[in-house]
């Protein structure tokens, strides 16, 4: 039985942009080929969101697990998935749980990353790597928020408010002088990223960030540092490399 889209799906799936749709879409799409060569195997998504990602796998992944910080996402993961009792849902604080460790032959992590400051994100890069399996693989995706797509970018996100598009209308915005300096950025080029306060499920503050200022070519090296990237993609537009595309993944290897 079809699992009820939730929030994430229906504003960006089936949103009244056709570029929001064909852009997402197309990063799903992609994501389920990744994963489709481990059908069966022991899946985690990590920031698992609104659970879009693992309703789509669920025919390759009839079992799998689920984490997000969200409580309150988790909760609605678990009552729209009630149809799918192999797929689970937790809170990210529970996976610290040994029973976790070196469980998780597949692991999929999209469109987390940009939210983590640097000392959050090598944390939760030091988590999965405890939770694979040894010689397990990992798909990592993170927007490309340097070079000419933070442009095209900027001006879509700009047209689609326009357009009435409430979502897009807090935005993060860039000064002129910022705009240039990300769009020649080179590996070391960053912004000072502004720091949102939120509550995790323990109860306990929490730190996140937006995409302004993420440099996709840093968290290269901190991927590689703990992982051997075995492949590098874009996507929409996988032949134009990182100059027109929204997304970029790492497909890696548990050393």
């Amino acid at each position: 039985m079809p699992i009820e889209p939730g929030h994430y799906a229906r504003k960006q799936l089936h949103s009244e942009s056709g570029l929001v749709r064909w852009s997402h879409g197309s990063r799903f799409r992609l994501a389920r080929r990744l994963v489709a060569p481990h059908a069966g195997r022991h899946l985690l998504d990590y920031g698992c969101g609104d659970g879009t990602f693992l309703a789509l796998v669920q025919n390759l992944f009839p079992t799998a697990l689920g984490v997000d910080i969200d409580p309150l996402q988790i909760a609605d993961c678990a009552m729209r998935f009630v149809t799918a009792p192999g797929i689970r849902f937790l809170t990210t604080d529970r996976l610290g749980d040994s029973v976790h460790d070196h469980r998780y032959e597949v692991v999929v992590c999209m469109e987390v990353l940009e939210h983590c400051p640097d000392d959050i994100q090598a944390a939760v890069l030091d988590e999965l790597y405890r939770v694979m399996a040894p010689g397990g693989t990992l798909v990592i995706s993170v927007p490309i928020e340097i070079g000419p797509p933070v442009v095209a970018k900027q001006c879509a996100r700009a047209l689609i408010a326009l357009r009435g598009a409430s979502e897009y209308d807090t935005r993060e915005r860039y000064s002129p002088g910022e705009l240039v300096r990300m769009m020649f950025a080179g590996a070391d080029t960053a912004l000072p990223r502004e720091e949102y306060r939120g509550t995790g499920p323990d109860g306990l503050p929490t730190r996140y960030t937006g995409h302004k200022g993420f440099n996709w070519r840093k968290l290269r090296r901190a991927v590689g540092a703990r992982f051997t990237i075995e492949r590098q993609l874009f996507s929409p537009m996988p032949i134009a490399g990182p100059w027109l595309n929204s997304q970029v993944w790492f497909v890696c290897r548990k050393h």
